[in-house]
């Protein structure tokens, strides 16, 4: 029975750290593992990047769908809570192309975020245009700041 010695390599233990954060965390980008001398990708769960903002009139999520179609893409808000789901489909490998690296996640995501209750859910919309989409929550009228006149007496 022959022992077999293998290399500690104090990278591989911090890659397979940030990795299980980020299943924890439900996101983050694929990490890469090193085996032997060659780098090959781990499974991770894909989910887009979101920018959310506010102004007087709205809230604005904006989320990044690069090669994502609008038909594989669902906006829906429920009871204050705002979800987005679709998926980016991974290319069929074609006769006579092979690959030799996929860095980019693929498959379905889900995204939720809770609104205030300060919304107009009548009145949200949703855009999609060059693999960005934006969604726009209206504020409701009682919510928008209303300036009032200061008289002096």
């Amino acid at each position: 029975m022959m022992n077999q010695i293998t290399q500690w390599d104090p990278f591989r233990e911090l890659e397979d750290m940030h990795r299980r954060l980020s299943t924890l965390m439900n996101g983050g980008a694929p990490s890469r593992r090193r085996s032997g001398s060659q780098d090959s990708l781990a499974a991770a769960e894909w989910s887009p990047a979101v920018d959310i903002t506010e102004d007087d009139q709205s809230y604005v999520i904006k989320a990044e769908l690069p090669e994502v179609k609008k038909e594989d893409v669902r906006v829906t808000l429920e009871n204050g809570v705002l979800t987005l789901t679709g998926e980016r489909k991974l290319e069929k490998e074609e006769k006579g192309r092979k690959y030799h690296r996929i860095e980019r996640a693929y498959g379905t995501f889900s995204r939720s975020f809770a609104l205030p209750e300060n919304i107009d859910a009548g009145r949200a919309t949703a855009a999609f245009k060059d693999g960005m989409l934006t969604v726009t929550v209206a504020k409701s009228e009682n919510a928008k700041p209303k300036q009032i006149e200061v008289k002096v007496a």
